[in-house]
């Protein structure tokens, strides 16, 4: 659906521009945004790599397993239903450390990994559970204390201070996340399973 939304507004704006005589302008914009494009996703490629890596080491040097540990009440709180050694935690927890570094693509595997083994503890198969839902919740709406995305998005775009956002982001999605999980207890008294 939305790549149809986007065609559309891509195919009004060329005819606007078209019935306006501004082509030449629609053709400089394109090949413009092109280039930023491809600068972006260059600029990109090394951050991604840098915190990938360091997660990666993260994970070998066994951070990843003690900050697990660390995480194991809040993660009671949030899945009371899932066995306690059950793979599905650490694979949460993973995710859940990856969004809070601000490492969106490094935390979608892990979170693949989570939902494929909720989906082995989940009776009804054509619905998600409860588990499922609150993992989607607390993962879409992550805290996120560095978000490596809009610094690097905010450098490479000239931003005289690109770290001036980390303060309001955290707080935004501080927020954000606590509204989810208030949001999904609610829902887990009314229906459990």
């Amino acid at each position: 659906m939305l790549n149809y939304l986007w065609a559309f507004m891509i195919l009004i704006g060329i005819i606007y521009g078209a019935f306006n005589g501004r082509m030449q302008e629609i053709t400089q914009a394109a090949i413009d945004s092109s280039k930023d494009a491809i600068t972006l996703c260059i600029t990109l490629v090394g951050v991604i790599a840098m915190w990938t890596g360091l997660m990666k080491i993260a994970e070998r040097s066994g951070l990843i397993k003690k900050l697990t540990h660390k995480m194991k009440p809040f993660l009671r709180f949030l899945f009371p239903k899932i066995p306690e050694r059950h793979p599905a935690m650490q694979y949460i927890a993973t995710n859940i450390i990856a969004n809070i570094l601000g490492l969106g693509w490094a935390a979608t595997p892990p979170g693949l990994k989570a939902m494929e083994k909720l989906q082995e503890l989940n009776k009804d198969k054509t619905t998600a559970s409860t588990a499922m839902c609150t993992f989607l919740i607390v993962n879409i709406s992550s805290v996120q204390l560095i978000s490596v995305n809009m610094l690097a998005y905010r450098s490479q775009y000239g931003s005289e201070n690109p770290a001036e956002i980390i303060g309001p982001a955290i707080v935004a999605t501080l927020f954000s996340t606590l509204a989810g999980i208030i949001f999904s207890k609610i829902m887990m008294k009314g229906y459990m399973r």
